[in-house]
């Protein structure tokens, strides 16, 4: 897996709901990190700096449930 670093600098915009519940493919995996709560799968667009300093608009996944917070965000494409 590649991992890529990366640090938001806008607010996250066009926040939509991809998958809650047990819908999530990783559900168990995220109930045993980060406790069993109402977890969704969001995404959204946001302005990312990465590694090398290149500012650029981004498409964002993440995980959240409320009381745990955002988790695992990563960049799905670079737009």
């Amino acid at each position: 897996m590649l991992l890529v670093y990366f640090q938001i600098l806008s607010e996250i915009t066009q926040v939509e709901t991809i998958a809650r519940g047990n819908s999530i493919r990783e559900i168990k995996r995220l109930r045993r990190v980060y406790g069993r709560a109402r977890w969704r799968k969001l995404k959204g667009i946001a302005r990312v700096e990465l590694e090398d300093g290149t500012r650029q608009l981004a498409e964002i996944h993440w995980y959240e449930a409320s009381g745990v917070g955002r988790r695992e965000l990563k960049i799905k494409r670079l737009l």
